[in-house]
Order: structure tokens, then C-alpha cells, then sequence
């Protein structure tokens, strides 16, 4: 999971609505992506960073964390 992505985006305010406009992709596909079900393409990435989060660095954005429940990267 992308823990540091959702609580940055909860910080800021920034909906999944939001970043799948920008994307032009399903809202359902960016929850998939950042509960890592799938992965995030280097250009989506730094269109999300550009976008809503250019103060951070995209390593830390899209760093994937191992989930409490599972176990899993």
C-alpha cells in the first residue's frame, strides 16, 4: 500500500475523484493502484506529483509499504 501517498492526499485534500479525472481513468483503478493491486505508470506518477503534490519527492509519494493486516508489499 502507499501509505505515505494516502496521507498526504487526506492531508491536502485531494479526492481519488480528483486524481482519476486528472488521469482519466476510473476511480476504482486508483484505489486498485494504491492499495497495490496494480502499479502506478512513471507518467501517471509524475502527473500526480506535478499536480497535487510538488513539494514532496516522488520516491516518497510512491513508496510501497508492507500492509499490517496481510503481510504483503
Amino acid at each position: 500500500m502507499l501509505h505515505n501517498f494516502e496521507r498526504i492526499r487526506k492531508e491536502k485534500g485531494v479526492s481519488l475523484v480528483d486524481i482519476a479525472d486528472l488521469l482519466h481513468i476510473r476511480y476504482q483503478t486508483v484505489r486498485e493502484k494504491i492499495n497495490g493491486e496494480s502499479d502506478f505508470k512513471f507518467g501517471e506518477a509524475v502527473k500526480i506529483k506535478c499536480t497535487f503534490f510538488p513539494e514532496y519527492d516522488i520516491e516518497y509519494i510512491f513508496k510501497r509499504t508492507e500492509s499490517k493486516s496481510t503481510g504483503k508489499k
